[in-house]
């Protein structure tokens, strides 16, 4: 049996973490090259062969897509390497830093996925040495996310995991102004559209998120929101009462189960 290069190269790789449809590893395209992140969507025993196939080429193919036009529209997601639809293998930038779900209160307990040392609250410390405040650093996740769904980009997962806070001296921005920058990251589950609804539902996926990782997060999240809507502008309104329709509809379902 022949060998494609990507499997080859994820051989030779450091694995970092396994979840239920990815196997992530540190790999290097070359010995001399800088590292990469390589996501591997790998066959699932119990799915047609045929359909997995299809089901993997969609999916890196969707995720490599979405990446790309977040790139194009001014996003801080990291860059794209490498794609191999047909092996299920995205290669992606390394991204220097530190997980945001490190960073804040609650976040590192129980999370041994990252390639960052543990933290066990909100160290102002690190984020002195990243040039951020703790309100500024909360206002960056909404300008980011706004800055996604204005090109129509839904994440479909966004929690402090999916975030990264660059190292200063790893920037990637030419922009003078830029200080700090805060890069989404896993699109395995993102998709197109132009939904206020389905905008709403990114937005309350995350606040859950605060919610069951970072204790007393609610003034964090306002101040999420609060960059989200100075981003948005105009389209604010409709998002937030769309987001408040959803709230509702969440704490029904909580409490009949």
């Amino acid at each position: 049996m022949t060998i494609s290069l990507s499997q080859n190269l994820i051989r030779s790789s450091l694995p970092i973490a396994q979840g239920a449809e990815a196997k992530v590893y540190k790999a290097h395209l070359t010995p001399e090259s800088p590292p990469i992140l390589l996501k591997y969507r790998f066959q699932k025993d119990y799915r047609h062969p045929f359909l997995n196939a299809n089901l993997t080429r969609s999916r890196i193919a969707g995720e490599a897509r979405a990446i790309l036009k977040c790139l194009r529209s001014g996003v801080h997601v990291p860059g794209i390497r490498m794609v191999d639809a047909t092996d299920g293998v995205l290669g992606i930038e390394w991204i220097e830093g530190q997980s945001l779900r490190r960073l804040l209160p609650g976040g590192a307990e129980d999370d041994g996925s990252d390639n960052v040392d543990n933290v066990d609250s909100m160290d102002t410390d690190i984020l002195k040495e990243y040039g951020v405040s703790v309100d500024e650093l909360m206002k960056l996740i909404g300008i980011e996310i706004a800055k996604m769904h204005r090109v129509d980009v839904i994440h479909g997962d966004l929690t402090t995991s999916n975030m990264m806070l660059r190292r200063p001296e790893s920037f990637t921005s030419s922009d003078p102004n830029v200080t700090t920058e805060l890069v989404l990251i896993d699109f395995g589950l993102s998709y197109q559209s132009t939904l206020t609804e389905d905008k709403a539902v990114d937005l309350y996926v995350l606040e859950r998120a605060f919610a069951s990782t970072h204790p007393d997060s609610e003034p964090l999240f306002a101040k999420v929101l609060a960059g989200y809507a100075e981003t948005t502008g105009g389209n604010w309104p409709a998002i937030k009462h769309r987001l408040d329709d959803v709230r509702l509809r969440g704490r029904k379902r909580s409490m009949v189960g």
